[in-house]
């Protein structure tokens, strides 16, 4: 069996990563695919939780520009982003590999409440774990509860999971064909370049935590496993 870099990582996806080629909601087809490219990496003994937003049902700031209260419109958010680790953790259970759910908002009777000990002895133990809810507080992102949650279980590495995007550009390659793509960058470059890859808050506590990002494609067959094995694939971002 092939060597992974990794030991344990943390993979974000984006809630818009389970549409498929959907305009809304989830594809259980394309969740099955991911839950697929997570035991390919479950496989080869990497421990892997996961962060996934809600944005494929909606956005609490978006929401929020409606007339809803903002803190109300954010805790709607985080109740997508509970849908969207349900489907992933029963597709993952579907195909043998073993799941938890642990909520930042306690939803007993559907997930685990958040427990960060409670989730290190999940991995040790080989099962997947989605944390969903995001950080359970308003005004914060997905981008942000990865962050929080790589640091808290001690992430070697957040695997930032893109859909049909194989790295950081210096422009959008769907709009600019010339755009160029970053094998690497740091976090102070990324900011002083305005390169939309996460938030400032997340940003910093990556930076301050020491703890690398690599952006790759998701959607290519394959990339998962490619990236824990260490291959240059997607653009790394360090401190």
């Amino acid at each position: 069996m092939e060597a992974p870099k990794y030991k344990r990582v943390l993979l974000k996806l984006s809630g818009e990563a389970l549409q498929g080629d959907q305009s809304y909601g989830i594809s259980p087809q394309y969740t099955r695919y991911l839950a697929g490219e997570i035991r390919s990496i479950h496989e080869l003994g990497v421990q892997t939780a996961v962060v996934i937003g809600g944005g494929n049902f909606m956005r609490g700031a978006a929401v929020a520009e409606q007339g809803i209260e903002e803190a109300t419109a954010h805790y709607m958010g985080m109740l997508a982003m509970v849908i969207n680790a349900l489907a992933l953790s029963s597709q993952l259970q579907a195909i043998g590999v073993p799941a938890r759910v642990q909520s930042a908002i306690e939803i007993r009777a559907v997930a685990e409440p958040y427990i960060r000990l409670r989730a290190i002895r999940h991995l040790e133990k080989g099962r997947v774990v989605v944390f969903a809810a995001g950080t359970g507080n308003p005004f914060f992102t997905s981008d942000t509860a990865a962050t929080l949650r790589a640091a808290e279980i001690d992430a070697e590495v957040i695997l930032m999971g893109k859909n049909k995007v194989d790295g950081v550009y210096d422009a959008d390659p769907r709009v600019v064909p010339s755009a160029r793509k970053y094998a690497k960058l740091t976090y102070q470059e990324m900011l002083e370049k305005k390169l939309a890859v996460m938030d400032r808050t997340a940003a910093a506590l990556a930076a301050e935590r020491d703890i690398e990002i690599l952006v790759f494609d998701v959607s290519a067959a394959g990339s998962m496993r490619r990236a824990v094995l260490g291959e240059r694939i997607g653009t790394l971002v360090h401190a």
